[in-house]
């Protein structure tokens, strides 16, 4: 035997070593298998019998839990349209609307004879075709409850054929799942491997579970309410309620000061910036607009701008697109002047994020309706409440861009920086903030563009602007007007964003 029959044979014995550490059990099945696969590039058949039969249990005592909880949804699927055809009561649903209507004919039956004895001809016949459309609502549900429980068989049918192909792919999938996962384990020794009791009783067992629940509320006779709905305690919803009420009365009342002192500020600065937008004649403005995105975006962009203005200007939506502008430069501006610095401080230390993220997105997530409410209870109404919201929905993606563009920052280059005796100041104004910058500058552009696209929600509580216009037309429903005051705050986008990104794009 030559040296390289021998290192050949080294290697597979080692390679059969590792394979039996890693399944335990059909060694020398798994051996050939996994072979079969890795030397193909293509797709190459491998059929697991045992996975085949044990389904989704299989999978779960090989640590396949991803695949487990796949497999379970469809088997159990299939199995719940198999005894809901063989045991469900199919026509019950449709069957269960039937007293009540029967109970409303037999009302207007009676009224019926009330307008007959009281000769009253136009009652009488309101009361006829009444009658007549309950009868026919009778007969279509009595119908469809038939056509329900014919349907049995199509159920029990299409169950079985649902299983057998799931059964097939469990088969045809298995092998090459179990294979990767093999061949992450050999570079990761934590993850688990082999077949140990525990967790094939826990596969046992919550598959079950999950079969034996199913089938009680699919495909029983008897109705069981504990399956259907979720046991609930209605005092402890109420008690919540009443105690969240209380407790935003007592911080809106002891922090009164710090909630005016708020909206002093907000108010000097939208005060400010409505007097540059809205006072200054409007050529003025025009062209500045033009010439900002002209140096920012290219000459032709800025003829846009200009059509766009003209839009505004021509259509009547001039002044109430300066007011927004205001608005969204107040919101907009505060947002990012505190992000920023959020985000630089966040980006430094990986603790404090970890607490500020879940506020993040608690701030990206929740509606916008549902945080108007303490906003109000808080600010009350008009403008400086619509720029808090404005600021709650729109602030999130500048500390969080901020905060990536930061930890993207080659720790290279950081190195050579202080290598070069750069102090700590000198690192983040000269090295990460402008390697950061394309990340934080599309953190504040997103932050803007957010912002204004909740000057409709923000003209609810008195922001007045475009958002006024869309919420009349929707209030009247006037479409042309909403379709017209919805261009205009495109076009305020478009501006903003051209303006913002620039030649970056």
């Amino acid at each position: 035997m030559t040296k390289m029959d021998n290192i050949a044979t080294e290697s597979e014995e080692n390679q059969n070593r590792l394979i039996s550490q890693f399944v335990q059990t059909g060694v020398d099945y798994y051996a050939r298998e996994f072979q079969k696969i890795g030397d193909s590039s293509h797709f190459t058949w491998s059929f697991n019998v045992v996975a085949s039969l044990l389904g989704p249990i299989w999978f779960g005592i090989r640590n396949l839990w991803a695949a487990f909880l796949a497999f379970v949804t469809l088997e159990t699927f299939a199995i719940v349209q198999i005894v809901r055809g063989l045991f469900g009561d199919l026509a019950s649903a449709h069957l269960a609307r039937l007293p009540g209507i029967e109970q409303t004919l037999a009302m207007r039956y009676e009224q019926l004879d009330e307008a007959k004895e009281a000769g009253d001809t136009d009652k009488v016949e309101a009361f006829e075709n009444a009658i007549a459309s309950l009868e026919r609502a009778i007969e279509s549900i009595r119908t469809v409850a038939l056509e329900a429980e014919t349907s049995a068989i199509w159920l029990v049918l299409g169950g079985i054929l649902i299983l057998v192909i799931v059964k097939v792919v469990q088969g045809i999938v298995a092998n090459v799942v179990l294979r990767k996962r093999y061949t992450r384990w050999r570079s990761d020794r934590t993850l688990k491997c082999g077949i140990n009791t525990s967790q094939t009783v826990f596969s046992i067992i919550l598959m079950l579970l999950i079969l034996v629940t199913c089938i009680l509320r699919f495909g029983g006779t008897s109705d069981l309410e504990f399956l259907e709905r979720f046991p609930t305690e209605r005092h402890i919803q109420a008690t919540a309620a009443d105690a969240i009420k209380d407790g935003m009365t007592d911080m809106a009342v002891s922090a009164e000061w710090f909630f005016d002192g708020v909206v002093f500020g907000i108010n000097t600065i939208l005060d400010g910036l409505e007097i540059v937008f809205t006072q200054t004649p409007w050529p003025v403005m025009c062209a500045i607009i033009i010439l900002l995105t002209g140096l920012s975006a290219g000459w032709r962009t800025a003829i846009f701008s200009a059509a766009a203005l003209a839009y505004l200007g021509y259509l009547g939506f001039w002044d109430k697109s300066m007011k927004t502008l205001a608005l969204l430069g107040t919101a907009a501006g505060i947002s990012i002047s505190l992000g920023i610095p959020l985000g630089v401080l966040c980006a430094r230390k990986p603790r404090l994020y970890m607490f500020v993220r879940p506020v993040l997105d608690f701030m990206q997530t929740m509606p916008a309706f549902v945080y108007l409410i303490p906003v109000i209870a808080f600010f009350g109404t008009g403008k400086p409440a619509a720029i808090v919201a404005t600021m709650i929905f729109g602030g999130s993606p500048v500390v969080r861009l901020t905060v990536l563009g930061l930890r993207g920052v080659p720790e290279s280059v950081r190195e050579a920086a202080m290598a070069f005796g750069a102090s700590r100041k000198y690192l983040l104004w000269k090295v990460d903030l402008p390697l950061a910058m394309p990340s934080i500058m599309a953190g504040i552009n997103q932050t803007i563009l957010l912002s204004l696209a909740m000057v409709v929600i923000a003209s609810l509580i008195g922001a007045k602007g475009l958002g006024e216009d869309v919420l009349e037309a929707l209030q009247y429903a006037s479409e042309g007007q909403g379709i017209l005051a919805g261009f205009a705050i495109l076009f305020c986008a478009m501006i903003l964003d051209r303006i913002i990104q620039g030649k970056r794009r």
